[in-house]
């Protein structure tokens, strides 16, 4: 076993795993209508640019603040921690859940077109539920 979930894979699955987790975080930001300011507050960051950062797949949300990130996109924390692991531990994730859900690895937007979006799409829907 790697001490590091993404070690073993290729440097350019990793980072397109890190931009679309980015991106599944962002959606749900947005969704909820928070801009970065408001984020990086909620979760006592000091500067917006460390969420953009992770929104564009630079960072990793730090396993320390996923509570306070959970909270602050009003999921739980098991929500966000499946959701995130999608993205950071994609073999991990398959173990734990491909009765559920096929694991992301590079290639699936080209077998699933559209499949970011969908997510996106979700996310939008589930903070609008949220707010009900």
């Amino acid at each position: 076993m790697f001490s590091n979930p993404q070690q073993g894979m290729e440097a350019g699955e990793v980072a397109r795993l890190r931009q679309e987790g980015g991106r599944w975080l962002r959606a749900r930001r947005e969704a909820l209508g928070l801009t970065q300011r408001d984020l990086a507050s909620a979760i006592g960051a000091d500067y917006y640019s460390f969420i953009s950062q992770i929104e564009s797949g630079r960072g990793r949300v730090p396993i320390n603040q996923m509570e306070a990130w959970a909270a602050a996109l009003r999921m739980s924390r098991r929500e966000f921690a499946k959701g995130i692991m999608r993205y950071y531990d994609p073999l991990t994730y398959s173990m734990l859940f491909d009765a559920e859900s096929a694991p992301v690895v590079a290639g699936d937007d080209a077998a699933q077109p559209g499949l970011g979006d969908l997510v996106e799409r979700i996310s939008r829907l589930e903070a609008r539920l949220a707010k009900d």
